[in-house]
């Protein structure tokens, strides 16, 4: 029985990642420090999972003979960044991806359940879904973030928190993912995974997925597909997620839509 969907975050419910490379961009200015981070560079150090992370790895590769002050500066930056975010949603908006919405509704109607499984700090998620959703409203049962999680993904520790929260075990749920580390850390956690590609993801191998598409598709505005499991019309709709669920055997091996993207 499938009774609950969980999902990641940046690139997955929204294109959050420019914004957030923005908002390092402003936290570095209002510190006086001279280096800015460009989309190509925010691409390579998107390999590192979570924003604390990706900094210190950047202190560590890119200003070595800095490290040692600016390791202690970390906190601060990051805090720093973190308000800088919530600014910049507030600024200009962050909508959800296409799909989004809409599988949120038909699953809030239907009483299955919703999870967030992220590398992101709380803040951020909760300052993404108040953009969004009226106040009181927010659709999440749990949320499961990246500080409230011993290892980041592809380790699958933040999935298993969210399974946690939910009470239910993994073959209950579908996760999705935008990222090759968030599909292995869906993946390890014992998840089927419905992939999506992102602005900053779109070279990512997708392996692994049950089905990987451009976004979830909207009537009228179909996703491009690119492996596995095809959706009827381009859309990624409530009912073709039980129908393909109810199809698994009863050992949850025949996941037999798995694509393999490039």
């Amino acid at each position: 029985m499938l009774s609950a969907l969980i999902f990641d975050v940046d690139g997955t419910l929204a294109e959050t990642e420019d914004l957030h490379r923005r908002a390092f961009n402003r936290a570095f200015a209002a510190l006086g420090l001279t280096w800015r981070w460009d989309a190509a560079l925010y691409a390579d150090l998107l390999t590192v999972m979570g924003g604390k992370e990706r900094l210190a790895h950047y202190i560590e590769t890119r200003r070595p003979d800095e490290a040692a002050a600016l390791h202690a500066l970390a906190p601060e930056i990051h805090a720093r960044k973190t308000a800088a975010y919530s600014d910049l949603v507030t600024e200009g908006g962050l909508p959800l991806r296409p799909g989004i919405g809409r599988l949120i509704g038909e699953a809030r109607a239907a009483g299955i359940r919703l999870a967030v499984a992220t590398t992101t700090s709380r803040p951020n998620v909760e300052r993404l879904l108040a953009a969004n959703f009226p106040p009181g409203a927010e659709p999440f049962d749990v949320i499961a973030a990246g500080d409230e999680a011993d290892r980041k993904k592809p380790a699958p520790d933040v999935f298993l928190l969210a399974l946690a929260g939910l009470g239910i075990p993994a073959s209950e749920a579908v996760a999705f993912e935008d990222s090759a580390a968030g599909i292995s850390s869906a993946r390890a956690a014992g998840l089927p995974v419905l992939a999506t590609r992102s602005r900053y993801t779109d070279s990512h191998r997708l392996d692994g997925a049950f089905s990987a598409v451009s976004d979830l598709g909207e009537p009228g505005q179909p996703h491009r597909h690119i492996a596995g499991l095809e959706w009827p019309g381009g859309v990624v709709d409530l009912a073709g997620l039980i129908r393909w669920h109810e199809a698994l055997d009863d050992q949850g091996t025949a996941f037999q839509a798995m694509g393999t993207s490039r």
